[in-house]
């Protein structure tokens, strides 16, 4: 079979510049109680910290608490279904990585549809995987990774940060098929406890989000071979992409807001105006900066059409490469 390259969403379609704040529509009556947002992965990863980031600007502007509800497990899927049969109020939303999501049905059995049971409400951003190593791992290139593997078939342990079948697990699956080595899939619920056996020296390799990734790097506790974006990343220019070495490599935290579907319109787009407001605040685009994310522009629209574009590909990626969690 034809082997196709590894293209986890197209940002071709994501304006990568914060647009400015829309103009905002109170809704009357709303919110009328605390807000969650439920991340489903662990405290500590992407999702989460993106998530409170925003919360507590929300928060401050709506009037409401906003807490961050942590659901974690099966990539995702657990608190994705929560939020999929929960009431379409406007007082429960789901943030997470989107590649997660779109992935996720053509690996699992999933009780919700990724599109009749959600509404997109705003793309929040984007920040690309770091390929890292531990400290104790005798590579400081990517190619002295490739070399180092091969030459230790399954010696190496690699973690899948958001569990089997999720973004992170691909990425690792087709940069050892790409380069024919092979290492030990390990499963983790989220970023932040892959990344702590990683520091710890209990696991070897992985790509993960650069906002639970980078402060490790930067505090020399791993080691950084390349970014997976589709060009050198501004804040790290010395350091190569992969797709330098596997020709059009792109991967990444793709995160977003969504409500459960039927949620009213109004409510959508007051949050979606939100999410716009908060993100292009410049103490919060500084902060994305600081952590390796972009803000998005898209529209609630541009999401739900880039959400069922992702659907149909990652369905071909995971039956063209044979992927299964068995």
């Amino acid at each position: 079979m034809k082997k196709r390259t590894f293209l986890l969403g197209t940002v071709a379609t994501l304006a990568m510049v914060a647009a400015p704040a829309m103009a905002q529509t109170k809704v009357p009556g709303y919110p009328s109680k605390t807000i969650r947002i439920v991340v489903p992965f662990p405290a500590g990863g992407t999702s989460d910290v993106l998530a409170r980031l925003i919360g507590q600007k929300m928060s401050e502007n709506l009037g409401q608490p906003v807490i961050i509800d942590n659901r974690a497990g099966n990539a995702g899927n657990v608190g994705a279904d929560h939020v999929a049969k929960s009431a379409a109020d406007g007082h429960t939303f789901l943030l997470m990585d989107v590649g997660n999501l779109t992935i996720s049905p053509a690996l699992h059995k999933l009780p919700f549809d990724v599109q009749k049971d959600f509404t997109p409400v705003a793309m929040v951003g984007y920040s690309p995987h770091l390929l890292v190593v531990s400290t104790k791992v005798p590579a400081n290139t990517v190619a002295e990774l490739v070399r180092y593997a091969k030459a230790n078939p399954n010696k190496l342990s690699y973690a899948a940060a958001a569990g089997m079948g999720s973004a992170t697990h691909l990425a690792g699956v087709q940069f050892a098929r790409h380069h024919g080595i092979q290492w030990n899939v390990v499963p983790y619920r989220g970023g932040s406890q892959a990344m702590n056996d990683l520091v710890g020296g209990h696991i070897d390799v992985t790509f993960n989000g650069m906002v639970a990734t980078y402060p490790h790097v930067k505090a020399g506790k791993l080691k950084l071979l390349a970014v997976s974006s589709s060009k050198r990343w501004g804040e790290l220019p010395d350091t190569p992409t992969v797709s330098e070495t596997v020709p059009k490599f792109l991967t990444g935290s793709w995160q977003g807001l969504l409500a459960p579907a039927g949620t009213p319109k109004p409510i959508v787009d007051l949050i979606h105006a939100e999410v716009q407001r908060i993100v292009a605040l410049p103490d919060v685009k500084e902060k994305l900066q600081v952590l390796g994310a972009e803000p998005s522009a898209m529209s609630s629209n541009e999401f739900a059409t880039w959400i069922g574009k992702e659907l149909v590909d990652m369905a071909t990626i995971v039956r063209e490469e044979k992927i299964t969690l068995e």
